[in-house]
């Protein structure tokens, strides 16, 4: 698997903070090999051009990053606990990485129809372990049972989507993750079942 090989890696990592610093349409591959140190030529043997090195950084960064998510949640107690981890985390792993907040916040939102197809793909897993989290509340009587779980994992998600994309556009000038909390009591609030 492509993933597994080292330049690989090298070449997402160089592609986060190329694309981070100049802008997707004026990140050359060239500029991605270089700063990964690698031949021009070797980008292809991984990807078919810029678009997929695009797609590839969302897959291999939100995939790992799913994978710490699902982790997280299933070892708190209840659903209320596991969205605050999730806020937490999603809040925190941006923020851990200008560069990357930066290519997910506003680079990736391109007007490519099948670029938004893919990336919509790669999410799903995500929005996924969001509905699994409301459907866990409801049955734990924590949350209404009358709330519509995929308006609500939009709602959710657009919340946490624009509230990072409000950071970035403000050049990270206050924190974050210091955030989370208050998301959180907006959100559960509004679903609680008590």
């Amino acid at each position: 698997m492509k993933n597994n090989k080292p330049k690989y890696m090298l070449i997402i990592d160089a592609a986060v903070d190329v694309i981070a610093e100049n802008g997707y349409h004026a990140s050359q591959v060239s500029k991605i090999a270089k700063r990964a140190g690698v031949a021009d030529g070797t980008i292809y043997l991984y990807f078919k051009n810029k678009e997929d090195i695009l797609v590839s950084v969302f897959e291999e960064k939100m995939g790992q990053f799913i994978e710490q998510i699902a982790t997280a949640t299933n070892e708190r107690e209840n659903a209320s606990d596991k969205l605050l981890t999730l806020i937490e985390m999603h809040f925190g792993q941006l923020a851990a990485n200008h560069h990357l907040a930066i290519v997910t916040q506003l680079e990736l939102r391109q007007s490519n129809l099948e670029l938004r197809q893919q990336i919509n793909r790669i999410l799903k897993p995500y929005l996924v372990v969001i509905d699994g989290i409301l459907k866990e509340g409801i049955k734990e009587k924590l949350f209404r049972k009358d709330i519509n779980v995929p308006l609500l994992r939009q709602m959710i998600f657009g919340t946490l989507d624009e509230t990072v994309t409000n950071w970035v556009m403000n050049e990270d000038k206050y924190d974050l993750i210091g955030l989370a909390p208050t998301v959180h009591e907006l959100i559960t609030q509004g679903i609680s079942a008590k």
